[in-house]
């Protein structure tokens, strides 16, 4: 996506598109590896030495909070962000902490829905180990 399409994505969603928030959204949508603001800091500090760690954090606010992002609350140590708002589910490897999306049948979340409640949003999540630290 160019940076014109990441304009349009935030200023269709209310957002008015600053550098920060275009940098941070950029980089969301090309790690999809779920990182933390401190990464996502780290990472575009190089970049955009002027960015500080608030920057960051009041970008992914603004950027959950229009939709764009959502918030992943599987590590205790860390809350990390994902650009995939879609409903899926999360893995994460006990040995390298990696965290890994997979599919979830929209059909199962609403059956484990208790009666009577209304499904807005699910998260679903699993430890154990991934592939690689399985060999």
């Amino acid at each position: 996506m160019t940076e014109s399409d990441f304009t349009s994505i935030l200023s269709r969603h209310g957002i008015r598109p600053t550098q920060q928030r275009i940098a941070v959204y950029k980089y969301l949508v090309s790690n999809p590896s779920h990182p933390s603001a401190d990464t996502i800091y780290r990472a575009l500090s190089e970049q955009y030495p002027v960015f500080s760690r608030t920057t960051i954090y009041n970008s992914l606010n603004t950027l959950v909070e229009a939709g764009l992002v959502r918030t992943v609350n599987i590590c205790p140590e860390e809350q990390r962000f994902d650009a995939t708002i879609d409903d899926h589910g999360h893995f994460i490897c006990e040995k390298c902490n990696g965290i890994f999306d997979f599919d979830l049948n929209p059909e199962v979340l609403d059956k484990l829905c208790p009666e009577g409640f209304k499904f807005r949003q699910g998260d679903v999540f699993f430890s154990g180990t991934c592939p690689d630290c399985s060999r």
